[in-house]
């Protein structure tokens, strides 16, 4: 079984990888500070709705996230990769030794 697979039979959801040509938003002025943060929306237009950012700071300006080709996050964030295959509607927060997965409805529009 892959990282992906692990990650998803941990938090008991769906296996849903992303596709290396698919695009996320990344924060890329933020890496390197903590927490790390993700949450998935629904796929659509070549995104797998993945959006990430580090640190305890969120911004609506519409620069703060760039796109990224899934197959790229590896140079920046590797040790956020086993976490993309966690389903829509999933957030995860990742600092040191902690970690946190938790649906969020929402994020699916419900």
């Amino acid at each position: 079984m892959s990282r992906q697979q692990d990650m998803c039979a941990k938090f008991e959801t769906e296996y849903s990888p992303c596709n290396d040509s698919d695009k996320l938003g990344i924060a890329i002025k933020t890496i390197g500070k903590l927490p790390i943060n993700g949450l998935r929306h629904v796929a659509e237009n070549g995104t797998c709705g993945w959006y990430i950012w580090c640190g305890e700071e969120f911004s609506d300006a519409p620069d703060f996230f760039k796109p990224l080709h899934v197959s790229h996050i590896g140079k920046y964030l590797p040790e956020i990769k086993p976490y993309l295959a966690l389903p829509p509607g999933h957030r995860f927060l990742v600092a040191d030794s902690y970690e946190d997965v938790w649906q969020d409805s929402e994020l699916l529009g419900i």
